[in-house]
């Protein structure tokens, strides 16, 4: 099962799933694109594929799909969230009803999806279930505080349903796929308060390699993935260094997101209804996209990390120890300080 799966990291996911000779059921809202998107992966090499017209911010309307595809098909074995939807706008232009459709998309929709494969997979104690997060999912940035908002709260649920499933002792598998910026076509079609035609914030990723580190991830269900060094320096920039950051996308962020083309009002966005039409996998940025990323499991790099500080911290006591404890220069500094904080007791 795959949500979103009509264009964009979706419908590129699908068709990953599709050469390796899966069967498919696809989810999104617009029927003709899906439909397209459903001949497009039997093309590839899947030996059955449905297309499912939902609209994943319905939970009923999930729970359908789900049932008509694990009758159809013979079960559920990895179900792919990754159905979005996004406003391009300053807090300050957004409407709450602008809000609560982003949430219910990006954030309710993952929900809906994974309640729904949960439901297939717990009799069976099998399966794996892909959240497809973003590098927003732990470093906010402007002009998209609903999307964000939604990215962060898929990483809370996710983990929260992790710790449940290692209580239960459950075989289920659950991991997350956090991507960089990529040449997608939803930046044709979010709705935009901004003056400027809205982009992907550079570098930009084709989607296809996208997909090939999600397939990935659905095989092997490492906790999380990290793609590309921006998703990287991002998330390690928030751990280290909030306020450092807040200050870099205050100055970047908003030139970041937007091209020098003029928006173009009127045009047709899909907030509420699908634009017709069928988009495919990329934006129109593939001038500008690259064919390859780099994943990085956090795993990982927590222990190159923790060998770094094994490395380091006794070479550190070592040379503490051999010049008698705390530098000299360091401890005239500080005698200094204090001289000059006690004359400002007694002003």
């Amino acid at each position: 099962m795959v949500t979103g799966a009509s264009a964009g990291v979706g419908r590129a996911t699908a068709l990953a799933f599709a050469r390796r000779g899966w069967k498919l059921a696809l989810i999104a809202r617009g029927a003709d694109r899906l439909e397209a998107a459903r001949q497009a992966a039997e093309a590839a090499g899947s030996p059955h594929a449905l297309a499912l017209p939902a609209d994943v911010a319905e939970a009923e309307a999930v729970r359908d799909a789900a049932d008509r595809a694990a009758n159809s098909l013979g079960g559920i074995d990895v179900w792919v969230n990754c159905a979005m939807a996004t406003v391009f706008a300053p807090v300050h232009s957004m409407t709450a009803a602008e809000y609560r459709r982003v949430t219910e998309v990006t954030y309710l929709g993952y929900v809906h999806g994974t309640l729904t494969a949960l439901a297939h997979m717990r009799p069976r104690d099998r399966g794996t279930i892909v959240q497809v997060g973003s590098a927003l999912s732990y470093r906010a940035i402007p002009l998209q505080s609903a999307y964000c908002a939604a990215k962060f709260a898929i990483r809370g649920f996710t983990d929260s349903l992790r710790s449940e499933l290692l209580h239960d002792g459950s075989r289920i598998r659950l991991t997350m796929v956090q991507l960089p910026a990529v040449n997608t076509p939803q930046f044709d079609w979010s709705r935009s308060h901004l003056p400027r035609r809205a982009q992907p914030v550079p570098p930009i990723h084709q989607p296809e390699p996208i997909a090939e580190h999600i397939y990935a991830a659905a095989a092997h269900a490492p906790r999380e993935l990290w793609l590309g060094w921006p998703s990287v320096k991002a998330i390690l920039a928030q751990m280290l260094a909030p306020g450092l950051t807040d200050r870099i996308l205050a100055r970047s962020g908003y030139s970041g997101q937007m091209t020098a083309e003029a928006e173009q009002p009127g045009r047709p966005e899909n907030l509420f209804a699908p634009v017709p039409g069928d988009y495919g996998a990329h934006g129109r940025f593939d001038a500008r996209a690259r064919g390859s990323v780099p994943a990085f499991d956090p795993a990982l790099l927590r222990g190159a990390a923790g060998i770094a500080l094994g490395v380091l911290v006794p070479m550190l006591l070592g040379r503490l120890s051999a010049t008698g404890g705390r530098p000299q220069h360091r401890s005239r500094v500080r005698t200094r300080r204090m001289g000059h904080w006690s004359g400002m007791r007694g002003f």
